[in-house]
């Protein structure tokens, strides 16, 4: 039986429908709102068996297209969106056609934002086939693409007009991409879902094997968190922040990884929570014993705690580190914000930190000490 979460209020609504196969529990054609054409927004890493049914859906109503990016971070750029805008030209799209984005977060991101700025706005849907796109990047209207200077900060706020979460699709992700989506997971566990915690302490192994009854139940949870908490600050002006717990430290790392796939923004994002909770325990608002709790489960589940479990990193710098996080999204009158812990399930948002502290567990990291 198919989940459905409402997400956002108001005319700008949409539902996440959550099934084993929510492809089949949905007509596609009604959130798309055309009889005309449909371009599907996907990456060469996603298997042709899941576009090609995508296609077959829709096929007989109306004119399907393709275009396929390079899969990883890179293709989340200008001039990939660039190449789709001037698709959708010469395609002859208008307002009365539609976007799908049929893949994981670079996929769902650049197509949110192509829609969004197409004719100043078309209808979208997102079809995420990553554990991290299903739980994190396709719920909540965040479109972007990146630039040198930063992930993310060129972007809208765009709400898509359907989330269609397919739990098989996590079936054939790899370990690394299965484990990355893990790291977004258990980020709503600390920010404030403890059922969550408990769900993921106590089904560790299920988790690992992906059995896909307590996969649709981790996802479902953490889309509730997250559906919570954007219906409440759509635009991110206040407690929608507390979202990128781990995002400070971790868009430095992905940022000075250049985004070539050696760390994917799941694994970033772990690395960026444990060193959030050693800055929390450093200032004082943890106890350490929450934070070796946490370190062990995060290696029981194969997620990296520090940045010595690449040899890739080794020539990083601190300083280096913090130019990125001075050109982070996140910055507010000219300071770095970080979501600290008062407990695991108790999240706030400071700017009030010493930059002395940030440069010690950036230190930390980077010699394998957190």
């Amino acid at each position: 039986m198919a989940k459905v979460i409402k997400v956002g209020k108001g005319a700008t609504q949409y539902k996440v429908v959550i099934a084993k196969n929510a492809l089949t529990k949905v007509n596609l054609l009604t959130p798309l709102k055309t009889k005309g054409k449909v371009l599907i927004i996907t990456d060469s890493g996603v298997p042709k068996k899941y576009i090609d049914e995508v296609k077959l859906i829709l096929k007989n109503n109306i004119k399907v297209f393709v275009y396929i990016l390079p899969k990883g971070e890179k293709s989340k750029s200008f001039d990939s969106f660039i190449k789709i805008q001037e698709k959708l030209a010469k395609l002859k799209f208008d307002r009365s056609d539609a976007l799908i984005g049929l893949g994981g977060g670079v996929v769902g991101d650049i197509t949110g934002f192509c829609a969004a700025t197409f004719l100043r706005g078309i209808n979208f849907i997102q079809i995420p086939t990553t554990l991290l796109a299903q739980v994190d990047s396709s719920v909540g209207g965040k479109t972007a693409i990146n630039i040198k200077q930063g992930k993310n900060l060129v972007g809208s706020f765009y709400n898509p007009s359907l989330v269609l979460i397919s739990s098989r699709f996590l079936e054939t992700l790899s370990e690394k991409e299965f484990k990355s989506g893990i790291g977004e997971v258990i980020k709503y566990a600390f920010i404030g879902n403890k059922k969550l915690y408990k769900l993921i302490q106590n089904n560790t192994d299920e988790i690992k094997s992906r059995e896909l009854k307590i996969l649709e139940e981790i996802v479902e949870e953490s889309i509730k968190t997250k559906a919570r908490i954007v219906t409440q600050d759509e635009k991110e002006n206040g407690i929608r922040a507390i979202l990128n717990f781990g995002h400070t430290f971790g868009h430095a790392f992905e940022a000075e990884a250049k985004y070539n796939g050696d760390l994917l923004h799941g694994e970033a994002v772990s690395l960026g929570m444990v060193a959030a909770m050693s800055l929390s325990k450093t200032m004082g608002f943890i106890n350490g014993q929450d934070v070796d709790r946490v370190i062990s489960h995060f290696k029981s589940l194969g997620l990296p705690i520090n940045l010595n479990f690449s040899d890739k990193f080794s020539d990083w710098h601190v300083d280096g580190l913090i130019d990125h996080m001075r050109h982070d999204k996140k910055v507010l009158n000219g300071k770095m914000r970080f979501i600290l812990l008062r407990e695991i399930g108790n999240s706030f948002i400071t700017s009030d930190v010493m930059p002395e502290n940030v440069s010690q567990i950036l230190t930390k990291s980077l010699g394998g000490k957190l």
